[in-house]
Parts: C-alpha cells; sequence; structure tokens
C-alpha cells in the first residue's frame, strides 16, 4: 500500500513539472519601443545603426515584419489595440475616449500594469496634439482611450507618462511599458536632416536609454521589442520594416516568418492570458523565437 502512495505521489509530482515546464512565457516586463518610417534594408546591416544592429545579433531578428498601412498612426493604433480604429491619416482621432479594446485596458483588468512612456510628453496625462521637444499625440494612442472617469476599456491618466519618468529601477516598470522616442530620436525627423543623421541620433538616443534595460531583461525574466510604425515609402504595399526582440528566453537567430503589428499584440495578450483584440484574433502566433 505505502508503495502504491509513493508512485502515485510520484507521478503526481512528475506531471506537475511537466505542466510547469509546458507553461507559456509570463515575463516579469515587457518594453516595447516604436521607430518611425525605416524599412529593413535601411537599418539592418547599416554602420549608422550601430546598437540595433548588436540587439539584432544578440537577439531575434524578424526579417519578414510588416507594418499594417500607411501612414504613421494608424500602425500605433494596430500594434496597441488590434485595431486602426477607422484611422487613414494622422489627424486627430475622433470619437476620443474611445471604448474599443485595447492592450493596456486589458492588462489592468486582469491585475497586471501598462504604462506608456513618450519623450517630450508635457505632463502626465496631457492631451496636447504636440509640444516643443518633438512630442506629437499621433504617436501616442494609448492618449486616445484616456479618460478622466475611465468607462470600459479606458485608461487612467496615470498610464500616459513623459518619457523622463520611465524608471532607472527596472523593477519599478509596469508588466506592459510602450517607449516612443520623440520626433528627433525616433528617426522621423524635421525633413531638414539628412537620413544618416537621423539613423546615427536615434540609435545613440536607443543606447543610452534603452541600452541598459536591454542587457537586465536578458537576466531578469523580461523582454525588450523594438519595432518601426512603417517602412519610408508611402507607396509601398509590402511596407517591409525591422523587428528585433531581446530578452530572457529569446532564441538569438533570424526568423522568416511573416509577422506584423497584429502579431507581436497577440504575443504580448498571449503572454498574460489576455482576450485577443480586434485582428490579432486571426494573426499568425510568433513561432520559434521564444523559450516556453
Amino acid at each position: 500500500m505505502l508503495v502504491r502512495f509513493a508512485l502515485a505521489a510520484l507521478l503526481s509530482a512528475i506531471a506537475a513539472v511537466g505542466d510547469a515546464a509546458a507553461a507559456p512565457w509570463r515575463p516579469s516586463h515587457v518594453v516595447v519601443v516604436i521607430e518611425e518610417n525605416h524599412a529593413y534594408e535601411q537599418i539592418i546591416g547599416s554602420t549608422d545603426a550601430p546598437f540595433l544592429n548588436d540587439l539584432a545579433a544578440e537577439g531575434a531578428l524578424f526579417t519578414d515584419a510588416h507594418g499594417i498601412r500607411h501612414p504613421s498612426q494608424p500602425n500605433y493604433l494596430a500594434l496597441f489595440s488590434g485595431s486602426t480604429q477607422g484611422v487613414t491619416g494622422d489627424g486627430t482621432v475622433r470619437g476620443t475616449p474611445l471604448s474599443t479594446p485595447n492592450l493596456g485596458a486589458a492588462l489592468i483588468a486582469k491585475g497586471y500594469s501598462f504604462a506608456g512612456y513618450s519623450e517630450g510628453l508635457p505632463d502626465v496625462g496631457s492631451l496636447e496634439r504636440s509640444a516643443h521637444g518633438g512630442y506629437v499625440r499621433k504617436h501616442n494612442p494609448w492618449s486616445d482611450w484616456q479618460a478622466d472617469e475611465p468607462g470600459p476599456n479606458q485608461l487612467p491618466a496615470g498610464a500616459n507618462q513623459p518619457f523622463k519618468k520611465f524608471p532607472a529601477d527596472f523593477y519599478r516598470l509596469p508588466t506592459v511599458a510602450f517607449v516612443v522616442p520623440n520626433l528627433s530620436h525616433d528617426q522621423h525627423g524635421d525633413g531638414l536632416t539628412g537620413d544618416r543623421t537621423l539613423i546615427r541620433d536615434s540609435d545613440a538616443w536607443l543606447k543610452r536609454n534603452i541600452g541598459d534595460y536591454a542587457r537586465w531583461a536578458m537576466t531578469h525574466d523580461s523582454l525588450l521589442i523594438v519595432t518601426w510604425d512603417e517602412d519610408d515609402n508611402d507607396d509601398s504595399p509590402a511596407n517591409h520594416i525591422p523587428m528585433i526582440m531581446v530578452g530572457a528566453r529569446v532564441k538569438p537567430g533570424k526568423y522568416d516568418q511573416r509577422i506584423d503589428h497584429y502579431s507581436v499584440l497577440r504575443m504580448i495578450e498571449d503572454f498574460y492570458g489576455l482576450p485577443r483584440a480586434g485582428a490579432s484574433a486571426g494573426a499568425a502566433p510568433i513561432v520559434g523565437a521564444i523559450s516556453e
């Protein structure tokens, strides 16, 4: 009888270990950085982007990643909410605060946390369209769900943070954070700066402001995603962009699976067992790059 009980206990323990091993990764923190308006071929292999290319060599480089459409704003909305929300341009989003599903609200509803950090945002919760220092609201999708008294799927002002509030102690980061550099540091530019200078300035900003987190993530069960909103050509149907992931369970290498912003959103939703928003439900899951 004792042998039978011991055997049953052993089998139960083995099953528990197997279940734990099969459990999907739930990163302690995910940071998503969004860059602007450059195609894969302009960044990967460029001597003007040494930090980004170091990240690509150390992590997962997706060689067939794509934006959703042109111009910029619909891509930000797609990555954050699984939908362009009917937006086709860069003008003010109508009907705000929106009440449709989005990543930030889904995280909060599940007991996790979210914040977006925008360089140049004047104050916490600011809804200004633009500000001195290169901030533009069209690159800040979570602000479109911000409400004084949050209703369904809406977000508090505290989710809308200036980048100067990005914590130096990475343990204090929210579960998922989005980072949007200003127009001088996101490779967008003002039309007056040469493209190579844009890339160099952005690369240096990322190394200075995100480099420590990239290293920390590898040893602290966390993840960094660097993506671009769209490529450099408004007439390009391919919209081929770079996409890089670095982190604790990222398997270094090049991955040729075709993915887009909806695929990235689905991956983050799956990490935390969130309902899939909009088109993320039909997006192909990202496979191979993350160890279970």
